[in-house]
């Protein structure tokens, strides 16, 4: 996941940078502003290392408001529908395949943007998301292991939190940027399976996004 990031990190940074010349007179406007967003969530599950096995890609959309407090910061809440998870690949004496945890989550960052240039802003903040539906599908080779019939809402936590961080560009009224989202509470419920108690997913969201937003007023 690490090594991800840093490709589109890099990748926004070249797509900012050119086109910093064809605005080189335009500057973020210190007035309150809300807008529109959306763009590609790649999402995993990690327990203690985050890597870029397993990522599922998918997608976010939503609204969100800026409220300058100096022309320096400004406050940017988001309300987002954000698709996180995970796939699975399995492969043992029982069965192969391959599993996808979809969760779908209203999520709310609160995030403390600085603005370093007029057009180059990082920002950074929390967030917490409320699961409003999870879907597991399941590709067996064989059909004997099946994710879909022994997962259902109940089995995932509806609350996930974490900090967000991240760059952005602003240019009049277009935006581009990325983002990382570092989740703080386990996925998966405590469940009962044979004379034990496990929890799974025993893992916690971490998702890197690419958005671009659209300024409104």
């Amino acid at each position: 996941m690490k090594n991800r990031f840093q490709i589109i990190i890099a990748l926004v940074l070249t797509l900012g940078a050119s086109f910093i010349p064809l605005q080189a007179q335009t500057t973020t406007s210190p007035d309150a502003g809300f807008g529109i967003k959306g763009g590609l969530n790649f999402s995993n599950m990690y327990t203690e290392d985050v890597d870029d096995n397993n990522v599922l890609t998918s997608f976010n959309a939503g609204l969100y408001v800026s409220m300058p407090i100096s022309d320096f910061l400004a406050i940017q809440p988001e309300f987002l529908f954000s698709r996180k998870g995970s796939k699975l690949m399995y492969d043992n004496i029982f069965a192969e395949g391959e599993a996808k945890f979809k969760l779908n989550y209203i999520e709310v960052p609160v995030l403390l943007k600085a603005n370093v240039t007029p057009n180059f802003n990082i920002h950074v903040g929390p967030y917490v998301a409320y699961l409003i539906d999870a879907q597991v599908t399941n590709e067996a080779d064989d059909g004997s292991f099946d994710f879909e019939e022994n997962f259902d809402n109940d089995d995932f936590n509806k609350i996930d939190a974490g900090i967000s961080a991240g760059i952005g560009f602003d240019f009049e009224s277009i935006g581009i940027g990325a983002r990382y989202n570092y989740g703080l509470t386990t996925v998966g419920k405590e469940r009962e399976i044979g004379d034990g108690t496990y929890t799974f997913p025993d893992g916690k969201n971490s998702n890197i996004s690419v958005y671009v937003a659209l300024q409104l007023n």
